[in-house]
């Protein structure tokens, strides 16, 4: 009897340390659960950081082109400057010309109605007929 309470207390150790060893197991099994579900999750967070590298990837690219663009298009509007200037620096020596010959004109205009005048005052002191040659009554 005292064998058989003794190998009963130790089976009831035995159970005792049965039970809580499947408890252990079971919150072990329960974290390991927990563990792979966030493993799950940082996967997935992985995954979709791989994503946002790929999308800034083709951004950076897109700025790049962009960029080179908006130099092409700095560069043009440069020469496009200095083209304008060129242009403005040609039309006003056309201008200054444009004057010039129209204050000669002038000049030659008020010339001109001088020497009308001229003509006109000399012509009326000289009151001498001219005869002309083919005109039969001068003949």
């Amino acid at each position: 009897m005292a064998e058989r309470k003794s190998i009963e207390i130790v089976l009831k150790t035995r159970e005792t340390t049965i039970t809580e060893l499947t408890l252990t197991i079971k919150r072990l099994e329960s974290h390991r659960n927990e563990l792979e579900q966030v493993i799950d999750a940082l996967n997935d967070k992985l995954e979709a950081l791989k994503d946002v590298k790929a999308q800034l990837s083709g951004a950076q690219a897109v700025i790049a082109e962009i960029t080179a663009e908006k130099d092409k298009l700095r560069h043009e509007l440069n020469t496009a400057g200095d083209f304008m200037l060129d242009l403005e620096a040609k039309v006003h020596k056309a201008n200054n010309t444009s004057l010039e010959l129209l204050r000669q004109l002038k000049d030659a205009e008020s010339e001109i109605d001088a020497l009308k005048e001229y003509i006109i005052e000399l012509k009326s002191r000289v009151a001498v007929y001219i005869p002309v040659k083919e005109d039969d009554v001068d003949k």
